[in-house]
């Protein structure tokens, strides 16, 4: 995307030496391929290494830990996620009235959460990182920015925050596993929650 800079997922260093980032991505693949044939619950670093053929420390000093390769799975689609929403085409990126923009983003972020919801339950469960950092600040600047434009005399700060909350990988299992919700029926719950705000 020409011009655009997309905001930090999980600040990792934007140069590498060449043979870094080969293994780097080969990890990536690999624990990708791993999960894909296995799941995440018991995804091993150092079975990571041995499948890779890559040292087991290089592994841990790109990744630090389980967590750290977990959340550089989910950053390139991350980072296409905010693409979409800060730079694609309308109702998603700009061009839609604002309310319109808030309505899209929310129904987007449930797709984007049941894509990869093996790791986002696992980093939500993790609970080594905050949750409320990395990608969720990006999701609530964004959130807020609409909202106050929608609802200019509004907290938007604290009404993102609101949108957000039923927004995790958690609640949305239990709404499918457990009360028999379907995505669309999540998301016109959190339709009818934003045109409730942005009425307001």
């Amino acid at each position: 995307m020409r011009g655009q800079r997309l905001l930090p997922v999980i600040g990792q260093p934007q140069q590498e030496r060449a043979d870094a980032a080969r293994n780097r991505q080969k990890i990536i693949e690999t624990a990708a391929m791993m999960i894909a044939e296995c799941g995440a619950d018991n995804l091993s670093l150092d079975e990571v290494a041995r499948v890779a053929g890559v040292g087991v420390g290089t592994v841990y000093r790109r990744f630090g830990d389980r967590t750290g390769l977990l959340y550089a799975l989910i950053d390139e689609s991350e980072r296409r996620f905010q693409a979409a929403f800060l730079s694609g085409q309308p109702p998603l990126g700009p061009g839609a009235p604002p309310a319109e923009r808030i309505t899209a983003f929310l129904r987007a972020l449930v797709d984007r959460i049941v894509a990869d919801q093996g790791l986002f339950l696992l980093l939500e469960q993790g609970g080594k990182t905050d949750r409320f950092s990395g990608p969720y600040r990006v999701h609530h600047i964004h959130l807020a920015t609409l909202i106050a434009q929608a609802c200019p005399r509004a907290d938007a700060a604290f009404l993102a925050d609101a949108l957000l909350a039923p927004v995790n990988a958690r609640l949305i299992a239990l709404q499918r596993e457990q009360r028999g919700m379907t995505v669309d029926e999540i998301k016109s719950g959190l339709t009818t929650m934003a045109a409730a705000i942005t009425r307001g």
